[in-house]
């Protein structure tokens, strides 16, 4: 049985990547900061609830060590929890530094600490694979393409924070070849993180995510990768 965690998963695109995995035989733990929420959503996927908010180590390291006593590895870890920053959109020159941090706390560090934590247990694992859910707004090439939606948003904190996921990614599969590290874009997902503006469906935008989750030991690693398979950065 292969036991995941998906981060954030109790709405969007983490419910429905544990919707996919739960009914693909995994044992999937729905991670959510707001119990109820979590509780209600694990209930609906026939999954298992734990709490954890990205941003309290104290709430990281408690999630890592209930997975622990109860599975004893984690063989697929989805770090999909994210914010949209200070939603300053095209007004760069009024973003702050404190606008950054909170950003950055949430999509980057708490990638971090949940990565960290949960370093272990995807260790036990014969074949552990993590997915880090990015954005093509974190790719340089698509935000200078013309021709591309993501050109035309400059949100500095939220961009620059998938931007920098891509690297955390990478440099983590640098130190742990035995773990398959990988960056997924979704595309423009309708979720509440953009007020259901998105012009892909949920299940467009899991596909992706759910596809990098099965790649097994043989697959790649160090990449980012969207619907149409290896993205440019």
């Amino acid at each position: 049985m292969t036991t995941t965690l998906i981060t954030g998963a109790n709405k969007g695109l983490g419910f429905e990547t544990a919707r996919r995995l739960a009914g693909a035989g995994h044992t999937v733990y729905v991670g959510a900061r707001d119990a109820g929420r979590g509780s209600a959503a694990a209930t609906r996927l026939g999954a298992r609830f734990v709490r954890l908010d990205v941003t309290d180590e104290d709430s990281v390291k408690a999630a890592a060590e209930a997975v622990r006593a109860e599975a004893g590895r984690l063989d697929v870890l989805v770090n999909n929890a994210g914010i949209a920053g200070a939603g300053k959109l095209g007004r760069v020159g009024e973003v702050t530094g404190t606008d950054m941090m909170i950003t950055f706390d949430t999509n980057v560090f708490g990638v971090v600490r949940v990565t960290h934590a949960f370093l272990p247990l995807l260790e036990a694992s014969d074949a552990p694979v993590v997915v880090n859910v990015g954005s093509g707004l974190g790719s340089r090439a698509a935000t200078n393409d013309p021709g591309r939606m993501e050109s035309r948003v400059t949100a500095l904190d939220y961009n620059s924070s998938k931007a920098a996921l891509v690297m955390v990614t990478s440099q983590y599969a640098k130190a742990f070849p035995a773990i398959r590290f990988n960056a997924v874009d979704p595309g423009f997902t309708a979720t509440d993180l953009n007020g259901h503006q998105g012009t892909r469906s949920v299940e467009e935008g899991a596909e992706i995510i759910v596809r990098m989750a099965a790649i097994g030991a043989g697959g790649p690693t160090g990449g980012f990768f969207d619907s149409t398979g290896e993205a440019a950065w």
